[in-house]
């Protein structure tokens, strides 16, 4: 349609049993500073129909934002050289999606990575990230996983990249941070393209909502429930755009 190539992710249901259609986006690989709203233009609005809703992958809005450093711009330090070592990190296939039972679903790459490591020391501080690891060490031995990510904080369980076995070359070298201002960019990003939008930082285990514009048709819940099982992708997929469209059970 349009040119534009889309994936359908089957139907999902809100609280009340309404059903919605699962749009996947394919686009080229975003570079840095792109504009979202000609990204959108680009690649939503050809399919766009009255009352659809727009989901954004977290790290194409980085990109767009700005929200990335590459690793000549981040200096390893003595604490993050030693600390990652200790860090848990998830296996992934070969399509780049991540394996049950390697950690947490939050785990991801993780901070095994000392680029990453240096990372999080300056944005969260080196003593809540002691703090974090020592709590990490005390509840692993009894099979509780994502304390770490969960008293650093989501911001950081969000920065993606340095990633050597990406299957994109430029993650290889760049990290992703969730940009901190979701909601007022979805706000702005409406009022350019005239759809309804929320950003989603998910991964294969949970949907993770950002931010999204004042007047986003769903609440929060319902949100979470359709966008289960993460219809924009994990690995190599390059659909970080997901219209959703209300549908009738005629249209199933």
């Amino acid at each position: 349609m349009g040119g534009v190539v889309w994936f359908d992710k089957g139907l999902a249901a809100d609280r009340e049993g309404a059903l919605y259609r699962r749009m996947a986006i394919q686009t080229h690989f975003v570079e840095p500073n792109t504009d979202n709203a000609s990204l959108v233009r680009r690649y939503v609005l050809p399919l766009y129909r009255t009352g659809d809703m727009l989901f954004i992958s977290a790290k194409v809005m980085s990109l767009c934002e700005g929200f990335y450093r590459t690793r000549d711009q981040v200096k390893p330090g003595f604490w993050a050289r030693f600390l990652y070592r200790f860090a848990g990190h998830a296996n992934y296939d070969e399509a780049g999606h991540q394996r049950p039972g390697n950690g947490s679903p939050y785990t991801g790459t993780g901070v095994h990575e000392p680029y990453k490591m240096q990372l999080v020391i300056e944005t969260i501080g080196l003593p809540r990230l002691l703090l974090a690891c020592l709590c990490s060490a005390v509840t692993k031995p009894f099979g509780v996983h994502g304390v770490f990510y969960k008293v650093c904080g989501h911001n950081i369980a969000g920065i993606d990249g340095f990633h050597v076995g990406s299957a994109f070359p430029e993650y290889r070298d760049l990290a992703l941070i969730n940009p901190p201002n979701c909601a007022q960019l979805c706000d702005d990003l409406e009022r350019d393209v005239g759809i309804p939008c929320a950003i989603m930082d998910s991964n294969d285990f949970e949907p993770i909502l950002l931010g999204k514009c004042r007047d986003f048709p769903l609440e929060d819940e319902d949100i979470l429930r359709v966008m289960e099982q993460n219809p924009e992708g994990q690995g190599a997929e390059m659909t970080p755009l997901v219209l959703l469209r209300p549908c009738g059970k005629d249209e199933t």
